[in-house]
């Protein structure tokens, strides 16, 4: 419960959610100021990962530059092999390829689409999307996964820790034997888009492996140095991508009773993230680090918005606007009774049911180490804090009120931030450590993880190489080429970006 007065609280707010005023303090210290004596266990897998989209690598709705996910920067720097699926399709990758789709307007109509370009451009638009739901729904993007390669990036796009611990090879089978493909008016992300990524990673390791079996016979596989867990953010991402707050009830620990809630009450969390790491323990690894979850909340996808007072906050030093809703939503065009939304109260019991969260994550690392474990904690919330830009870095009272720290990026970076990526033909306008869907990072936002990841390991031990991050900003094609037509077509792509961001992720 919570002593805040009534104008801070959602009355719908559960319980056992603690609300708080201002921010958490960040967890600066990886090891939870426990020591534990050197391990030095072989191990045949010198990386694992687990997670969701952000450890998968997805980047503006598609998973397609694998080998940029953070997880293959961390294996560069450790010089260690990661093997990791790959996704082809007309547009690159799964499900739906925001980036490319405007690439593939562009190689069309050039950077600029004159008055009769404008009526071919929706005829272009739909063929691309249509294109891309034949390939993954009907063509070579149907085909059965590869089954020789054993994957050590073990990141699944939309699965949160019950996923993790429940779906199967199998699961994702019957459900695509279910879901009869069709040619979809709206024709964009198939239909079937998270069997195929589950399919695509679980499938060679059996039927009846889940997320956390597969990095078990890894384990088994002659031993893990270090694994990495980064799970929960899918426990609470959905309230923010569908702007609808719907705490978890009975059925929450279930796969298909869980379908209807968008994150995830505390109590709920605990058990679940302590099924999780009870079956960490089990697995072969010399080293765990386990990653906090980020405050949803500053994804971009959760435009804050005052359509009294455009640009300010709920009231001064406060972190929050009186409204969150979709990015492609001008802030003085946006009507509560007409636009998705939520509430500055209802953003404050979602960051505060995450910050629960993440004190359960630290107190798992606590506790293992002081068993002799040698596990650490990452934390992601608060890096992404760090760079936020809305919330803190643009408003001075907020940042000292909440005493915000802000965190250091490479100078590679410095000219990036977290708001929503915009271009035109005459370059990148705002945003770009965030891709085009406003959820998941960029190249360069990846890149950003990863050295906050590589602190962590130094910490533990390794000898982890220096990132070259030269090197990725110049593969960030976001952000070194950003799409000339973005702002022409947004309002065209908008039902698909619509369509995208409310799809499971």
């Amino acid at each position: 419960m919570s002593s805040l007065p009534p104008e801070y609280l959602d009355p719908q707010t559960p319980p056992d959610v603690e609300v708080t005023d201002r921010a958490r303090p960040r967890f600066p210290d990886p090891t939870m100021g426990v020591a534990v004596p050197p391990q030095t266990l072989s191990a045949t897998h010198g990386l694992v990962t687990v997670g969701d989209s952000l450890t998968h690598g997805m980047s503006s709705a598609a998973v397609f530059h694998t080998d940029l996910s953070w997880p293959a920067i961390i294996a560069r720097s450790l010089e260690v092999a990661l093997p990791v699926p790959s996704y082809g399709g007309p547009l690159g990758g799964l499900p739906f390829n925001i980036e490319g789709l405007l690439r593939a307007l562009q190689a069309k109509f050039g950077d600029r689409v004159n008055p009769f370009e404008f009526f071919a451009l929706p005829v272009e638009l739909h063929r691309l999307c249509d294109a891309n739901e034949d390939y993954w729904e009907r063509g070579d993007g149907a085909r059965p996964p590869r089954t020789d390669l054993r994957y050590a990036n073990l990141g699944i796009y939309g699965w949160d820790v019950r996923d993790c611990l429940s779906y199967t090879d199998a699961v994702a089978t019957a459900r695509l034997a279910a879901t009869p493909t069709h040619n979809d008016l709206m024709g964009a992300v198939p239909s079937n888009d998270s069997e195929i990524a589950a399919r695509s990673v679980l499938a060679p390791f059996g039927p009846s492996a889940a997320q956390i079996d597969a990095a078990a016979a890894l384990g088994a596989d002659g031993g893990i140095a270090t694994l990495v867990i980064a799970h929960g953010a899918n426990n609470a991402l959905r309230s923010v991508v569908d702007k609808r707050v719907a705490w978890s009830d009975t059925g929450y620990d279930t796969l298909e009773g869980k379908n209807g809630f968008t994150v995830w009450r505390p109590t709920h969390f605990a058990l679940e993230y302590g099924r999780l790491v009870d079956a960490v323990h089990q697995i072969d690894a010399r080293r765990v680090v386990l990653a906090t979850v980020p405050h949803v909340t500053i994804a971009p996808i959760a435009k804050g918005v005052n359509p009294a007072q455009p640009g300010q906050k709920w009231r001064d030093g406060s972190r929050y606007f009186p409204y969150y809703t979709d990015p492609w939503i001008k802030e003085t065009d946006f009507d509560p009774t007409k636009h998705r939304c939520i509430t500055h109260q209802q953003a404050r019991a979602i960051d505060s049911a995450i910050d629960q969260y993440n004190v359960m994550i630290a107190d798992s690392v606590r506790h293992a180490r002081s068993q002799g474990s040698d596990w650490y904690v990452f934390d992601m919330c608060g890096v992404l804090d760090g760079l936020a830009q809305r919330r803190y870095a643009a408003d001075d009272d907020a940042a000292r009120r909440n005493e915000w720290e802000p965190h250091h990026v490479p100078a590679e970076f410095t000219d990036l931030d977290t708001r929503f990526f915009l271009s035109d033909s005459s370059g990148r306008l705002q945003g770009g450590l965030f891709g085009l869907d406003g959820v998941h990072p960029t190249t360069s936002g990846y890149a950003v993880l990863a050295d906050a990841i590589r602190e962590v390991l130094i910490t533990a031990g390794l000898d982890a190489k220096p990132i070259d991050y030269t090197d990725l900003r110049t593969k960030d094609t976001l952000n070194t080429n950003p799409p000339a037509l973005l702002t022409t077509a947004l309002d065209l792509i908008t039902p698909f970006l619509d369509r995208l961001v409310t799809r499971r992720r």
